[in-house]
């Protein structure tokens, strides 16, 4: 019976593909597309090969560099509207056998105020507060995928995917390159050296053209951004506005081969008799592991990985769970499962690959072929982690028993910017699978309109202790996910419609979908208002929304309209106020609900943020079953010191109330301290801080009165490469609650190194 529904699904699928493709292929639409012009035209670049060899020590003084193409930088897309930059900026680009290169000379008529700090890689919220240069490479040139790469005046380096359809740009993604930055009396300059080996690229031995754009980040009293040609605000896709470059040839990868072993030793001393008695050394623990890349061609890649390290040295960004209903989310941040991550993206989230616990290995291929987008991972692993979704709340669990788990991904580029893809992810254990299959689209319908779509089917069957534990079904069943959506996205108006229908049914074990037994309905509307230099504003927006979820049982159980305003200007500030008027269904009852939001920005000088958002109305208290008020603020900011010291501080405040009564009040506090000797070094300190307090009288069920969590890090790091490495490191943690001071329960010793050879 399973085999025959997955059998019927994957023919619907495989129909859906085959029609979308004849209806893209057909001279009706390729009319349409010419009709309607995507990009304006944007100047054109040949590049020629190096004539001298280059050493990247941020002077531009090879001949190369003389000889190399200029592009310049005349437009200010941000906050002006393609309007003449206010500084001037040379981009030179030329490439060799191996390399890239980019280079930029960046003129300042007071170099003195310009804004740079030393810190880690891709720390983009702190990079994007400096002056700084960034490059996209579109190396398929199909206006779909990107490389990025940013680099401020002291050299430090951030780098990203960029999916247009997805509006997906993840930094966490790591290349191996090369860069230096210096700051003279004219300005900066900056240069690039990217080995095609960290590229991906057609196999073709034929002269290529590349998307490729180069922008300008130049933070005053507001952040002017400048770019290499026009980006109109009335174009919805970015990649489509970009210049080319041609003259590539010759290009190699050599054995394109990576191999990363890592040795991470770590101990943990734990108090047995908590809060009694004294810690107890643990065992030392050594585990090797090593991960394989290889390049088998410019444009297909190979991953495999045995034993790999998955330790992560940076405590997750503290969040609250106080009064939630559904599983937090957390970032996926391993190398082996970021490469070609944006290949396994889809709009209903149905890949998330930190469900992957402590693999033993795995296994990956990721590539394009023409216009086939193709990707393949599968791993064995030792822990069992699933959510289990409901309309109302999720729960979760982790089981030790191995799981064999695998992911296809199928995406293939159709008219202009469209694509059409397909979806497969199983995992299996002894008495548990979950398989989910399906399709989805994303069809550009003209400059300004997209509307994107994906159908998923799963299959399901939980052992009979899981299904007996969490309320589950205790035969084997299946459901299914829908989502359609459409945008325009102008330069003066914004709007969108979507509409979501998950199954109670339905189950995404692979993926993260908390939610489920809803058929939900969306709506948004902006209104932009653009200012010019020297105006009061750069930009004002006016939005109204709204949405409305019922169950498949046909009982509303919540719905929003809301009200938006926002202000942005001097100084580099944010001002925005939301108004959500809710309705709220929870244990049988319905609570009408009314709030406000609020959310404020401001840099006032170089290397400064000050930061304040929070909301405060009603809410509902799901511990009791009730409506209260609630208050929720968390202000933050960051300091640099100097070039070397950033502090950076967070406040997570909120309080329940019952007309007037005090329910509970939580305070998350995290305080982050950095030393930069310089480009490859560091020294930070993390504390993490919760308190938690609250009336018991006031609670349905007993409840301690007061509980704390204290938890320290101090890490010192060294890259020469984002993996070639040492750590060093040493953490703890603190428990504390009613008639028991903040105890210390545990601490951890840690030590990794990773090294990659590359050839």
């Amino acid at each position: 019976m399973v085999q025959y529904r997955l059998f019927r699904i994957t023919g619907f699928v495989f129909m859906i593909l085959v029609l979308t493709s004849a209806f893209f292929a057909s001279p009706l639409f390729k009319s349409d597309q010419e009709k309607d012009k995507l990009e304006p035209s944007a100047q054109n670049f040949t590049v020629t090969p190096a004539t001298s060899p280059i050493k990247v020590d941020g002077v531009l003084d090879e001949q190369a560099w003389s000889d190399a193409v200029v592009i310049n930088l005349p437009y200010e897309w941000m906050p002006g509207d393609n309007i003449p930059s206010p500084v001037d900026t040379d981009c030179l680009v030329t490439f060799d056998k191996k390399y890239f290169y980019v280079g930029f000379r960046c003129y300042d008529p007071e170099p003195g105020k310009i804004r740079a700090h030393l810190m880690d890689r891709d720390s983009t919220a702190t990079l994007i507060q400096d002056d700084h240069v960034v490059i996209m490479v579109d190396t398929f040139n199909d206006e779909r995928r990107a490389f990025q790469f940013r680099v401020n005046p002291l050299g430090v380096q951030a780098d990203a995917n960029f999916s247009e359809a997805e509006g997906y740009e993840n930094f966490s993604w790591d290349a191996i390159w090369k860069s230096k930055g210096k700051i003279n009396n004219w300005g900066y300059t900056v240069e690039i050296a990217i080995p095609f080996s960290q590229l991906r690229f057609p196999n073709s031995s034929e002269v290529q053209t590349w998307g490729f754009d180069a922008e300008r980040s130049y933070p005053r009293n507001v952040r002017h951004r400048m770019i290499s040609h026009m980006r109109r605000r009335d174009i919805g896709c970015f990649l489509c506005q970009q210049n080319k470059i041609t003259g590539l040839q010759g290009m190699t990868t050599g054995l394109n081969i990576e191999i990363d072993p890592t040795l991470t030793a770590v101990r943990t001393d734990k108090r047995e008799d908590f809060p009694d008695g004294s810690l107890a050394a643990g065992d030392e623990e050594f585990d090797p592991g090593v991960t394989f890349r290889w390049g088998i061609t410019p444009n297909l890649i190979l991953n495999a990985t045995a034993n790999p390290d998955f330790s992560q040295v940076e405590a997750d960004v503290a969040q609250l769970d106080i009064n939630t209903k559904f599983a937090l989310y957390y970032p996926e941040k391993r190398p082996f499962f970021l490469e070609g991550a944006d290949f396994f993206l889809t709009p209903v989230e149905a890949v998330f690959t930190r469900t992957v616990a402590d693999p033993d290995g795995g296994l990956k291929l990721t590539g394009k072929l023409g216009k086939n987008a193709i990707g393949f991972f599968g791993a064995y692993d030792r822990i069992n982690n699933l959510i289990f979704p409901s309309n109302q709340g999720s729960a979760s669990t982790s089981i030790d028993q191995n799981v064999t788990s695998g992911v296809l991904r199928y995406r293939r580029d159709v008219g202009r910017n469209s694509t059409i893809g397909l979806l497969y992810t199983g995992r299996m254990a002894d008495d548990y699978y979950n398989h989910v299959a399906g399709v989805d689209g994303f069809l550009r319908l003209s400059r300004t309109k997209e509307l994107r779509f994906q159908y998923l089917h799963s299959e399901t069957d939980y052992s009979d202790t899981i299904s007996s534990a969490f309320g589950q079904p205790s035969e084997d069943f299946g459901g299914d996910a829908f989502m359609a959506s459409f945008n325009h996205r102008g330069r003066n108006w914004r709007y969108g419609l979507s509409y979501n229908d998950r199954n109670p049914t339905f189950r995404a074990d692979y993926g993260f979908v908390p939610r489920v037994d809803i058929r939900r309905a969306s709506a948004d509307l902006t209104r932009f208002i653009w200012g010019k230099r020297g105006d009061w504003f750069t930009r004002i927006t006016v939005s109204a929304f709204g949405n409305v979820t019922y169950g498949h049982d046909g009982n509303l159980t919540d719905s929003t309209m809301g009200l938006q305003t926002g202000y942005s200007g001097p100084l580099q500030s944010v001002v925005q106020a939301t108004y959500y008027r809710e309705k709220e269904w929870f244990l049988q009852e319905v609570y009408d609900k009314d709030q406000m939001s609020f959310y404020a920005e401001i840099k006032p000088a170089g290397g400064i943020m000050l930061n304040l958002h929070g909301w405060l109305g009603d809410a509902v208290d799901y511990s009791n079953a009730r409506k209260a008020f609630a208050l929720n603020v968390i202000p933050s900011a960051e300091v640099n010191l100097g070039r070397n010291i950033n502090i950076n501080f967070q406040h997570n405040f909120q309080r329940f109330t019952l007309r007037g009564d005090e329910i509970f009040r939580a305070s998350l506090s995290q305080l982050k301290l950095v030393y930069n000797f310089n480009v490859r070094m560091f020294v930070r300190g993390i504390v993490q801080y919760l308190n938690v307090g609250r009336t018991p009288e006031l609670y349905i069920n007993p409840i301690q009165r007061r509980t704390q969590t204290l938890f320290t890090q101090i890490l010192f790091s060294y890259k020469l490469n984002p993996q070639t490495m040492i750590f060093l490191g040493y953490s703890d943690n603190y428990f504390g609650e009613t008639g028991l001071d903040v105890t210390q329960a545990d601490r951890t010793f840690f030590i990794k190194l990773g090294y990659a050879w590359t050839k």
